[in-house]
Formats: C-alpha cells, structure tokens, sequence
C-alpha cells in the first residue's frame, strides 16, 4: 500500500492529547503526594511495610469493586479488557513492582540511613526515563532531558535531610534495585496502558498488597485495629488505586518517561500539604525545590516534537475518534457514536505533526 500525504490542521486531536496526558499525570502525583502526610499520622499506630501493604490492599479492593459493580467515570477512560497477550507485561510489572522492589526496599532500609534512602528512591524516576529512551526507544531531546533531571533535582532537595549528612552503606545498592524494580514496572506497564486502567491497577495493588502484609507479618508487624485499617485502605484506594489508574492513561497518552518525570512532582504536593495542614516550616530546600520544578514542568510543556514519520500497518484495539489516524470502515456490529473501541487496522501513513510517544507514536 502506497504511503499517504497528510498534512493535519494546526489544532488537531493529536496536539491537544499529550495535554490530556499531562493532566492525568499531574493529578497522580497530586494524589500521591497527598499520602505521604497521611502516612505520617498512620505510622502512629503501624509499622511502614504494614501501612503499605494496606495502602496497596485499599487500592486492589477497592478497583475490583469498581470493576464488579460496573462503576465507571470519566475520570477513568474505557478501554478494552486485559488479554492473554497482556499477561507476560503485567506478570513482569507485577513481579518487578509488586513484589521485587517492596522486598529489596524493605532490605535497604535496615541499613541505609533515612535520608540517603531518601535522596535515593529518587532514582526512580531516572532510570525510568533511561529504561524508556535506550531500551523502549521512546523520543525525547535535550529539553525534556534537562526538564527531567531538574523536577528530580527539586525532589531530592525535598526528601533529604543534609543537616545530618549521608552516610551510604550496602544497604544503597538494594534501594537503587527497588528503583530500578519500579523502573521495570512502568515501562512494562507501559506496553499495555491501552487495557483497562482499572483492571491494570486493580490486579498490581492486590498483588502488591497482599505481598507487604505478608512480609510485614513475617517480620513481626500486627495488623492494626479495624478503623485504622480502613482509614489507611480508604488513602490506599485514591492516593495507591486512582493514582494508579491516572498513572496507567497518562503512559498512554506521553509514554513512561515523561509520565516518570511529572510524577516526580509528588514530592512537592506532600511538602505543600505538610505545610498547611501539619503547619511544618518553610525553609530554603523547599523554596529551591519549588523553583526547580516550576523550571522543569515550563521545559516539559512547552515542547514542540514535530517531524515527518511513518505508521506502519498494524491492526489493534483502543478506545478512539475518527481523527487522522483512524481512517477506517466499520462492520454494522461496531460499537455507534464517538470515542468508540473495537479491532480496527490502520493503513500505512507518512506524515508530519506535533506529537508524543503515545500508542501510535513509538518511532525513534
């Protein structure tokens, strides 16, 4: 089949998607954040592997039930169900950040001190950025590169504590493995973010939280008492669960680097929600930070990526509108009306426009 010219009007579907993405990016980590000066009243009265296990059981329970009674939101875009094709992606992202990195974390932390654990959990988003560039080939330029480390910068000058200074032990080198475990986990995620975000996040939050709470009472945590309990799973289930699910459509929308690099913002939603609410100091860290990740989101959204590239064939299944990149007919039992899912094959197309690494978008 012929390659195709197509040159798309200025304010097309495509240039307004990757803002999509970046919301939904930005309320995870917004509801992210919000956790951890949740967390911190909690670890009152439980240890932190036990408040995590219940953090993510809140989240799993939670999505199911959604799932069971057919609960739907806008918030929550539809998408086709997981398939068999599906499962080798979710096993790994299950197994690499359901599992894998709770337990090194949790081996790290006997022997690291608190703010090298700290500074080091940020590495996350790096190596998810690196994962995504060299290893899924998904674009990016100098801009985002330097958008990137700054937000990171700024999350680190959040999360240490230097007044005590950082004195690394080998306890490091499983914190760096958790990070590069939940590094895994995103880019494998990734592959299938075009599924039900729901039933992505419902299945790793079960995983993930059944895992924590067992390894927490294997090493002597109680479980806490029920209102507790369900205080901490009710957090788990918007700031674990719909974070998650935001997390999942926004790897859809701009891919797992720049979705990595926007949720680093979480940090700084929890500073500003201790500040106001457990009234902690304003000092010059926070200040610093907050100027670095105002420099680093300016950089991210005010990329322009446009140049000529091919779609090759291909056929697949994704919620959609008839934009430039879906051109096709349908069989009378198609689902009517717009946005829509079904099986639908897309003809070879060479084209130039404003884009980002979503699932149409996976060139070099």
């Amino acid at each position: 089949m012929n390659d195709h010219e197509i040159t798309p009007p200025t304010l097309d579907l495509d240039s307004k998607m990757p803002m999509r993405g970046v919301f939904y990016a930005l309320l995870a980590s917004i509801l992210f954040g919000v956790t951890t000066p949740a967390a911190k009243a909690l670890l009152q009265s439980t240890m932190p592997v036990m408040l995590a296990g219940l953090f993510y059981l809140g989240s799993g329970i939670g999505l199911t039930l959604c799932l069971i009674l057919g609960r739907r939101t806008k918030l929550a875009e539809s998408g086709p169900s997981l398939k068999s094709t599906d499962l080798p992606w979710l096993s790994g992202a299950i197994m690499a950040g359901g599992i894998v990195a709770p337990i090194l974390l949790m081996i790290g932390l006997n022997s690291t001190q608190a703010s090298a654990a700290s500074l080091f959990l940020n590495f996350e988003g790096v190596l998810t950025a690196l994962i995504a560039w060299f290893v899924f080939r998904e674009n990016f330029d100098k801009r985002i590169l330097l958008g990137m480390l700054v937000i990171v910068i700024g999350g680190i000058l959040l999360s240490v504590d230097f007044s005590t200074g950082l004195k690394l032990s080998s306890g490091v080198f499983c914190i760096v493995g958790a990070c590069l475990g939940w590094a895994v986990d995103n880019n494998l995620t990734r592959k299938i973010s075009n599924a039900n975000p729901a039933q992505i996040a419902g299945l790793k939050g079960l995983t993930a939280g059944l895992t924590n709470t067992i390894l927490a009472l294997f090493f002597g945590a109680k479980i806490p008492s029920f209102f507790i309990s369900l205080e901490a799973m009710c957090i788990g289930f918007l700031g674990y669960g719909v974070s998650l699910v935001l997390f999942v459509l926004a790897l859809r929308h701009i891919g797992a680097a720049r979705t990595g690099a926007y949720f680093a913002l979480a940090p700084f939603v929890g500073a500003i929600v201790s500040i106001l609410f457990l009234r902690e100091p304003i000092g010059v860290p926070f200040i610093a930070a907050a100027s670095l990740m105002a420099v680093g989101l300016w950089l991210h959204l005010t990329e322009d990526h446009s140049h000529e590239h091919v779609h090759e064939e291909m056929e697949h299944e994704h919620e959609h509108v008839h934009d430039d990149h879906h051109q096709h007919d349908h069989d009378p039992d198609d689902p009517p009306g717009e946005p829509h899912t079904h099986v639908h094959r897309h003809s070879k197309l060479r084209h130039t426009h404003p884009h980002f690494p979503d699932l149409h978008h996976n060139h070099h």
